[in-house]
């Protein structure tokens, strides 16, 4: 595997405190969107902490450990499917994102906001209103955003284990909720659980006969 060195900082201001934000599960069927927030200390860097899905499993339970041993401030947070279908899943997402803010900024105050891709709507609290860049591929570029990725990564991957020994079936403990082509017989065989996201698998449940 290519060795891929990423920028410890953003700014390049030791004095600037820099958050980093990034989600998981966005695309899944089932299962919640899951988005972290993770400060690094200025200029940190490891090679397994990079862009959570360049990482085989072994490795991102090894870096979420790097991250946690290091990291100065996080939050996570799970979004849910009912949420996502009452909703959509931007919507779900954005709130995910403030909310994982939120979770960090009270205990441990960031000067800057370094969002993973091309969407967002901005962070306040309070009087305070944090400056944001939004970067695509951000994962891959700051250890922030890719110390963010390896948290919400693992923490939905374990969600979703723990939900496939509940209700076993759909193989979540190996797709973790992703459309395989396994995954989407199960849905059709055994129909939709409580878990999946209804505006994600209707077009499955479509029968020709409801068509006419």
């Amino acid at each position: 595997m290519k060795e891929i060195k990423l920028h410890g900082s953003f700014s390049g201001d030791v004095n600037t405190v820099e958050v980093g934000v990034d989600e998981a599960g966005r695309g899944a069927l089932c299962g919640p969107v899951t988005v972290a927030a993770c400060i690094m200390p200025h200029g940190f860097q490891h090679p397994l902490v990079k862009d959570s899905k360049l990482l085989n499993e072994k490795q991102r339970t090894d870096a979420r450990e790097i991250v946690l041993a290091n990291t100065l401030g996080y939050a996570v947070v799970h979004i849910s499917p009912k949420e996502i279908d009452n909703t959509n899943i931007l919507k779900a997402t954005l709130r995910g994102m403030n909310e994982s803010l939120r979770g960090v900024y009270p205990t441990h105050k960031f000067d800057l906001v370094l969002v993973d891709g091309d969407r967002f709507h901005g962070f306040s609290h309070g009087d305070d209103v944090i400056p944001y860049e939004t970067i695509i591929g951000g994962d891959n570029k700051y250890s922030s955003i890719a110390a963010a990725s390896i948290l919400a990564k693992t923490s939905r991957d374990a969600m979703m284990k723990q939900l496939d020994t509940e209700v076993p079936g759909y193989l979540w403990n190996s797709n973790k909720g992703y459309g395989t082509a396994a995954h989407i017989t199960a849905i059709k065989e055994i129909g939709p659980s409580i878990h999946h996201r209804e505006t994600f698998i209707s077009h499955f449940l479509t029968t020709t006969r409801e068509l006419f």
